[in-house]
């Protein structure tokens, strides 16, 4: 078994953005506008199952409401008809060094029953065009090898730029 490789994409301007759209009518992404702690919890475990995403696994609820209701912190949802089929969350602050502002697409993800079926691209291009409105020096997010296969393709074909690599003692587990 290979470790576990955590890449690091950002994106510095607009003119980077390659999107791509969605023709089905029935496809949209709409902003979640009060705060619904049990919205992101259950979407975190929904989507992430499959991706083994553990980091907020153990929260309890008093941790999700105050997550949820962050200023800096906003939800998306992704529907296919009245199905709901993904989100995403931004979260805005300051670079590490506190000097300029940045958006973290900090989850991202469709539902089992909504992967393959070409919706991916779309619902990026839209957490990025929502990033940019946010008027960050940069948008990132990370991926790892735990992610969907075609995660780190899909961050490159919307014009993220790898700037950065982590390998970590964990095992990646699809070996």
């Amino acid at each position: 078994m290979s470790p576990l490789v955590t890449t690091y994409l950002e994106m510095r301007s607009r003119e980077q953005l390659r999107p791509k759209r969605c023709a089905d009518g029935r496809f949209q992404v709409r902003e979640q506008k009060e705060p619904n702690w049990v919205f992101n919890r259950d979407l975190y475990f929904a989507v992430g199952e499959q991706w083994h995403w553990i980091d907020k696994r153990s929260w309890t609820d008093e941790q999700w409401k105050e997550y949820s209701a962050a200023p800096e912190l906003r939800t998306f949802a992704a529907y296919h008809g009245d199905a709901l089929a993904g989100y995403y969350e931004l979260r805005s602050g300051s670079e590490p060094d506190g000097r300029d502002a940045a958006v973290e697409i900090a989850y991202f993800g469709l539902l089992p029953e909504f992967i393959g079926r070409g919706l991916g691209g779309a619902l990026l291009t839209s957490a990025i065009e929502e990033a940019l409105r946010m008027s960050p020096k940069r948008v990132w997010v990370h991926t790892c090898t735990l992610d969907h296969p075609q995660a780190l393709a899909n961050y490159q074909a919307r014009g993220m730029v790898v700037y950065k690599f982590e390998e970590s003692g964990r095992e990646n587990i699809y070996e």
